[in-house]
C-alpha cells in the first residue's frame, strides 16, 4: 500500500495570515494541499476578513475546510475540578457534543465555509461526541491516533507529528517528529503533519514540519487531504 500524507494547518487569524500565506506557498512548490482547522468562535472574525477571505480562497483552490471545534472551551460541561479535561470535546457526551456541533456548524456556515470533516481540538474526541458527528452528517473525524471514516466505522490508522509547546528538549523533539514520518512513510502508511501557525515563528519546529513533509514525499507519499481522504479510500486501508 502506498502511503498518503496529510498536511493541517490551524490558528489562522489576521496575526499569522502572512506567515500561513507563505507556508501554503511553499508547501504548494511541493505539490501539497493543506487541510485548514477552522474554530469559528476562536477566530472571532467577520466574513469580510482578510483570513477567512484567504481561506476561503484556498478552499476554492483544492484546499479543504476542517471544522476544528466551536471555541476550544477547556471544561463545556462546567464539570468538578477533578475530572475537568484540557480539551473541548475529550469528554463530552453525545447530547452535549451535538449542541456544540450544531452552533460550530451555523457559524461557519454564516462565514460561507462548508465541510463534512472533523478535527477536535488537540485531537481528542469522546465516544459521544463521534456519535454525534455520524448524527449531522460529518463523513470524517481526525483524532490523535486515526482518522475514522463516521460512515463505515472504520479507521485508519495514523498519529498526528506536530510540535508541543515546549522548549527543553526541542532539538530531540524535532529530530522524533522527523523520525516518526519518516517510519510511517515507509511502512506505507498514513502521515499526518500538523501546523500550528504559532510554530511559523519557530525556526526549529517550522523546519522539524516541513522536514517531516519532505521525507514522506521521498519515500513516495501522495499528498491529500482530510477532504479528499475520499470514503472508499478510508474503507479500502
Amino acid at each position: 500500500m502506498s502511503p498518503r500524507l496529510v498536511v493541517s494547518l490551524s490558528g489562522i487569524n489576521s496575526r499569522t495570515l502572512t506567515e500561513c500565506a507563505e507556508l501554503a506557498a511553499e508547501l504548494g512548490t511541493r505539490g501539497v494541499r493543506l487541510s485548514l482547522l477552522v474554530a469559528p468562535r476562536v477566530e472571532r472574525q467577520s466574513a469580510d476578513s482578510p483570513a477567512l477571505k484567504w481561506v476561503r480562497t484556498r478552499a476554492a483552490s483544492g484546499d479543504a475546510v476542517v471544522l476544528h471545534g466551536l471555541d476550544h472551551d477547556v471544561d463545556p460541561c462546567r464539570r468538578p475540578r477533578g475530572i475537568r479535561r484540557q480539551a473541548e470535546f475529550a469528554a463530552l457526551p453525545a447530547h452535549e457534543a451535538s449542541l456544540r456541533l450544531v452552533a460550530a456548524r451555523a457559524l461557519l456556515e454564516r462565514l460561507d465555509l462548508h465541510t463534512e470533516a472533523f478535527a477536535p481540538p488537540r485531537w481528542l474526541a469522546s465516544h459521544g461526541t463521534l456519535t454525534a458527528l455520524r448524527r449531522h452528517g460529518f463523513t470524517v473525524c481526525a483524532d490523535i491516533t486515526a482518522v475514522h471514516n463516521l460512515r463505515t466505522g472504520q479507521a485508519v490508522p495514523g498519529r498526528v507529528h506536530a510540535m508541543s509547546r515546549v522548549e527543553r528538549g526541542e532539538q530531540w523533539l524535532c529530530w522524533a517528529l522527523v523520525l516518526g514520518a519518516a517510519r510511517a512513510a515507509r511502512r506505507g502508511g498514513l502521515v499526518r503533519v500538523a501546523f500550528d501557525a504559532a510554530d511559523l515563528y519557530r525556526p526549529g519546529p517550522r523546519q522539524a514540519l516541513l522536514d517531516a513533509v519532505d521525507i514522506a514525499l521521498h519515500h513516495g507519499a501522495e499528498p491529500v487531504t482530510y477532504g479528499s481522504l475520499h470514503l472508499g479510500q478510508l474503507a479500502a486501508s
